[in-house]
């Protein structure tokens, strides 16, 4: 990996192509709190550069500048162009927004937005400011923007926690990060004060609340540092940018960055603690870095491969816990990869561990952390010692039983050479056929490794110097030519089986991780079309399960989230005893892992690990394996398929909040329609029954007859009128309950309309009813009461729309294998924004003239007479359609309602 620094590194020159390719650079004007003068000097640099700039860079235009009552910031805007606000009508009041449409048109060089993290009004194309800034800089036009600190995403909580006051417009550290400048409008606290004080801040009455409350010395000192750092935090950002993509070679000591090596017998834990605690001194960003080659240690390196891999991979876990950045890189050089990385990273401080005395195995190799030293030059390099404890601490893993297979296809391809030796030697040189050997050790290290290939090179040596080298069939050699060649010949076949068994393992790595990112791709993609829980929690667990080689159970909490209860696993037949129930609880409750390998509960079967995402714990998941405990690169697939299982859970139960919350809103919008209607509709008839009953009961014996006849039939009509409102509610509650059973029989289409005519003489009598049905139709079959139903609230609801005097048409024909009932009247129509919603319970719309409906004009009812047409028409197999009549000059000339019946017998 060491070769690949030195040059520009492709991440850094794409972001650099990204900020010249969008030609749009943004210039933050950062504050630490209000008033600290962030629009004036935005308004100053933009006279500045108006004067001074060249034609095109001199075009700088105000989109939005808040001057709040202050004359000086208002004075700076003389002279800069600005492009009208446009008016939104909000709740009665008129809001005044940056006109995005126009600034677009206009097209400046530079555009001043001041206030970046303001919400725009309802009805703007984006909820937010920032949002209209990100939509100017991707049409190549510069912003100069203004922002609080206490407005970062990031920082919200840590703000909230200062101040005591939570800031509800935020804006996300990404526009930050997109930046191309960032300046800094410092103010001490003394002196923001001082200008608080003389009301070029606020308000006497405001700025007076906010000396109580926001602006103390503590709060605006601890603000003012937020700004500081974040400030250069997005410094040494760009600093390492340009670094890498220009490949110049650190450290550039601007600012400190401490790189903190994990390696093979380094001194583990200890180490990384060193670095946290070396980091916080520094207060300086962090990196556990591990660079992972090749090299396998063998049998007698004194500690197992899968016991050091895990120890590794729990350092860089401890390493992320902390607060670190854990990066493992692939190399072959670690001393080499280690000092390019830091130099590429810009890192001014390297932590490693001692790995103690040297191994007597290896007595002529030199320790990582020496060669980093030796090559460091002038960066620092601190070495830690490594830990008493450490040792101990590592469990070996069991080794994998030893196979023969290797060794005996080691001895075949030793065979085959030997033979292929023997048919060579008659037309060859006797130094060429060590080629043959040659092969057959490279054959043996990629089939079985590093040490079957060592088997078959000594093999080898011993098959070369027995058969072919003179004296034949002895060990002996006589010529001294022929014993170089053979020491030459075994150094080659050794280090060539080095070589060999090194790229298999590569190899084999590899593939390993091509088959398990493929996997994980699937198990993504799978997850991803999966709408229920529970087939989310069994996919869930039949993945995990088949990768591992585990028995798996995913619990989830109750709906008091009090515990946790099985809801799938793989074998679906698998049960938890009480020690396992107990153990899910109490990783449940603590957050903690429990149960067999943990430290809480190890009597239990399985092991149980919380289900976590950033919201908090959604579950636990319980494991148990009969074979060995998991290596570490099991252990990191687990966590892997764990999160994205946890993600995917966490949406289907977002979805399914999101749906409870869409239910609860529309009851809770048909229970205010309902209690609207109620309150109103079907108070009305009431009232009107009431009054004439007690004008009655008081005076009957002075009332003429005609008198007393109106009241009663004033009664009487109301009465019906409240008749057809209960009927309607409880019609609606049994469509809604689905308990509507049609008695189906044949009806004739001409007795249904004349029964429905009939039973709606009072309310057509103000209109005229032309009736055209075509002869012979089909009986279809029906519910003739439903359907009669079905009639008359389409008859009512025409002549509550249609003035009086006009006409109300009913045609029936056959159409197909359909029969079609149209009802046509000659009001208003329906407006269009209303037809997608004519048949919704307790829809209503306005009438063409108030006074014939209620103060809202809109007509009197409860707004369920076409909704349950809709719904009996479906309980009885038809449907109902809603449009507008179409006249000569395409204009409303009235609304059509059509029916459509399935055919049935034709009339006898």
């Amino acid at each position: 990996m060491a070769e690949r620094y030195g040059r520009p590194s492709p991440e850094a020159l794409l972001k650099q192509a990204a900020r010249e390719g969008r030609r749009g650079r943004l210039k933050i004007f950062l504050g630490a709190a209000p008033g600290v003068g962030k629009t004036w000097a935005m308004l100053a640099a933009a006279q500045a550069r108006r004067r001074e700039g060249s034609p095109g860079n001199g075009d700088v235009v105000i989109g939005v500048v808040e001057t709040h009552g202050r004359a000086e910031t208002a004075a700076l805007t003389e002279g800069l162009e600005a492009i009208p606000r446009r008016h939104v009508a909000h709740s009665g009041h008129a809001l005044d927004e940056m006109d995005l449409d126009a600034i677009l048109a206009r097209r400046p060089a530079l555009v001043l937005v001041d206030e970046l993290a303001h919400t725009n009004a309802p009805g703007s194309r984006h909820p937010k400011r920032h949002m209209d800034v990100a939509e100017l800089l991707d049409a190549g036009i510069d912003v100069w923007t203004t922002l609080n600190i206490q407005h970062v995403e990031s920082l919200n909580d840590v703000v909230a926690g200062i101040t005591r006051i939570r800031v509800r417009e935020t804006v996300p550290d990404g526009i930050i990060d997109r930046a191309d400048e960032i300046e800094l409008i410092d103010l001490t606290p003394e002196d923001l004060l001082q200008r608080l004080r003389e009301g070029r801040i606020y308000l006497p009455k405001t700025a007076s609340r906010a000396l109580a409350n926001y602006f103390s010395v503590g709060n605006l000192t601890a603000l003012r540092e937020l700004a500081l750092r974040r400030t250069a935090q997005r410094v040494d950002a760009q600093l390492l940018d340009h670094m890498q993509a220009h490949a110049i070679q650190g450290p550039w000591a601007a600012g400190e960055r401490v790189l903190v090596c994990v390696t093979r017998g380094g001194a583990g834990e200890a180490l990384v603690r060193y670095g946290r605690r070396l980091a916080d001194r520094l207060r300086a960003p962090w990196t556990a870095l591990h660079v992972e080659t090749a090299a396998t240690p063998i049998a007698w390196a004194g500690r197992a491969p899968e016991a050091e891999r895990d120890r590794i991979a729990a350092c860089l876990r401890l390493a992320q816990t902390l607060g670190a950045e854990a990066v493992t890189i692939p190399g072959r050089q670690v001393a080499a990869d280690i000092l390019a990385y830091a130099r590429e990273h810009n890192a001014t401080q390297i932590v490693l561990g001692n790995p103690g005395p040297r191994p007597w195995w290896r007595p002529w190799r030199s320790s990582v952390a020496k060669a980093v030293v030796e090559a460091a030059g002038d960066l620092p390099v601190h070495v830690a010692p490594a830990s008493p404890a450490a040792p101990s601490q590592d469990r070996p893993t069991p080794r994998a039983p030893l196979s023969a297979r290797p060794y005996a296809a080691a001895v075949l391809l030793v065979a085959a050479a030997t033979l292929a030796g023997e048919a060579l030697q008659q037309v060859l040189a006797v130094g060429n056929i060590a080629l043959a050997f040659l092969t057959a050790v490279l054959a043996t290290a990629i089939i079985g490794g590093l040490a079957p290939s060592l088997f078959a090179c000594l093999l080898s040596v011993l098959a070369y110097n027995f058969l072919f080298l003179p004296p034949l069939y002895t060990f002996t050699i006589a010529a001294p030519e022929n014993v170089v060649a053979l020491f030459f010949f075994a150094v080659t076949a050794v280090l060539a089986s080095n070589l060999a068994a090194a790229m298999r393992a590569q190899a084999l790595a590899a593939r390993q991780r091509a088959r398990t990112t493929e996997d994980l791709y699937g198990f993504s993609r799978k997850l991803a079309g999966i709408g229920s829980l529970d087939d989310l929690l069994w996919a869930t667990a039949y993945q995990i399960a088949a990768m591992l080689k585990l028995r798996v159970i995913v619990l989830l909490p109750e709906e008091d989230r009090s515990r946790v209860t099985p809801r799938a696993g793989y074998p679906p037949e698998d049960a938890l005893d009480e020690a396992d129930l107990a153990a899910a609880q109490w990783c449940w409750q603590h957050d903690r892992p429990a149960g067999s390998g943990s430290d809480t509960l190890p009597g239990a079967r399985r092991l149980f690990l919380p289900l976590r995402t950033g919201r908090g714990s959604l579950g636990v998941l319980g494991l148990d394996r009969d074979g060995p405990p998991l290596t570490p690169d099991q252990h990191r697939l687990l966590d892997a398929l764990a999160d994205q299982a946890a993600v995917s859970i966490e949406r289907v139960q977002l979805v399914e909040d999101l749906d409870r919350v869409r239910m609860q809103a529309e009851a809770d919008r048909l229970r205010a329609a309902l209690l609207t209607s109620v309150s109103h509709d079907l108070r009305t008839p009431l009232a009107a029954i009431r009054g004439a009953a007690e004008t009655l009961q008081a005076y009957d014996a002075a009332l003429p007859a005609e008198a007393r006849r109106d009241l009663l039939g004033t009664v009487v009509a109301e009465s019906a009128r409240l008749g057809r409102f209960v009927a309607n509610l409880l019609d609606m509650t049994r469509i809604e309950a689905g308990a509507i059973a049609p008695a189906r029989e044949a009806v004739d289409i001409g007795e249904a309309v004349g029964s429905a005519l009939a039973r709606a003489a009072d309310i057509l009598a103000g209109h005229r009813v032309r009736l055209d049905i075509a002869p012979g139709l089909p009986l279809p079959l029906l519910d003739p009461v439903l359907f009669e139903q079905v009639l008359f609230n389409l008859l009512d609801n025409a002549a509550k729309y249609a003035p009086a005097g006009t006409e109300i048409t009913i045609q029936a024909r056959r159409e197909g294998d359909a029969v079609v009932l149209r009802l046509l009247d000659e009001g208003p129509g329906i407006p269009p924004a209303d037809l997608p919603r004519v048949f919704d319970a307790f829809h209503r719309a306005p009438t063409a003239t108030p006074a014939a409906g209620t103060a809202d004009g809109r007509p009197a009812g409860t707004g369920l007479g076409l909704a349950i047409c809709r719904g009996f028409l479906a309980a009885m197999g038809g449907r109902i359609e809603a449009a507008n009549r179409p006249t000569a000059n395409h204009s409303t000339g009235g609304a059509a309602f059509t029916i459509t019946l399935p055919s049935g017998p034709p009339p006898a």
